[in-house]
């Protein structure tokens, strides 16, 4: 079975056009010969949704998944059929309808590991007076599966479904950690480019919490993600499929400090992530850059 790509390919870069980049050089990882490029489209229309989003055009659509207007039609159509998307016909503008939910539903009922963890977030959370969340990756991103905060937390706007960004939240680093070498460096690549201008410094920060995390066994982020917050996560391994999930605390950076999450939250988060999954390892070691 070939190796999953660092990051999902921009579908719309594969075969559209001669003038597209060679398919080798934008998704090194991918066996074309089992990609359906189609299907991959279409999954592309559902992700462009970012959460408090509720309608789309095809203009959206367009601009954000780089696909011309004909195709984006054409995938709407299929999936407002198949009952992914429901359209809007006073706005003339699609929503995600209940087949998305089943989905959603189905990955999260279907994760023991998250039942397992709940009332331990709960508890966590209670005790540090912070936000505790459970997450993985999706893409570029980290994204919620769950977050439980005490009454206390710093309230952000964040619950499942919510993506952060894998380069800046320590969630993400902390995935980046325990992730062989070669993906790892890929994805910083591919993390820096789509940062911009400020993709250079981000992604030299983020090495120096991966770098530090053979040590201290967590990645940190502090005042990186948002201004006025602190945040430590740490990996496990699923025991039931052997994904890497991600816990992660986070803190209003007034309130606490980086000691704070030193010294008192990421020793109580290591011994949490162990009885969830055991002991992480980091990916293939390597100091060349």
């Amino acid at each position: 079975m070939p190796r999953s790509a660092p990051a999902p390919a921009k579908t719309a870069d594969l075969h559209d056009s001669p003038d597209s980049p060679d398919s080798s050089q934008s998704a090194p990882f991918i066996d074309e010969r089992k990609f359906v490029v189609a299907l991959a489209r279409g999954l592309d229309l559902l992700r462009v949704f970012k959460p408090g989003e509720t309608l789309l055009g095809n203009r959206d659509f367009v601009e954000r998944t780089g696909l011309p207007k004909a195709t984006v039609n054409r995938l709407a159509y299929t999936l407002t059929v198949l009952g992914y998307l429901r359209f809007d016909e006073a706005l003339g503008k699609y929503a995600l309808d209940a087949g998305v939910l089943s989905l959603g539903f189905a990955l999260l009922s279907g994760t023991d590991t998250l039942e397992l963890a709940r009332p331990h977030l709960r508890a966590f959370a209670r005790e540090v007076g912070a936000a505790v969340s459970l997450g993985c990756r999706d893409g570029l991103d980290m994204i919620y599966l769950e977050t439980i905060r005490s009454e206390t937390a710093l309230t952000l706007g964040l619950a499942s479904g919510s993506k952060l960004s894998m380069l800046t939240s320590s969630m993400g680093r902390a995935y980046l950690a325990v992730q062989p070498v070669d993906v790892r460096d890929a994805l910083l690549a591919e993390l820096a480019q789509a940062a911009g201008d400020v993709g250079q410094a981000q992604t030299e920060q983020a090495r120096v919490e991966i770098d530090a995390f053979e040590h201290a066994g967590c990645c940190y982020s502090f005042r990186a993600w948002h201004d006025d917050v602190n945040a430590v996560a740490v990996p496990f391994r699923d025991p039931r499929d052997g994904r890497w999930l991600v816990l992660s605390c986070s803190g209003p950076a007034s309130s606490m400090g980086e000691e704070v999450f030193r010294e008192r939250v990421a020793p109580r988060l290591m011994a949490l992530a162990q009885r969830l999954g055991g002991p992480a390892q980091r990916g293939a070691r390597s100091h060349a850059r």
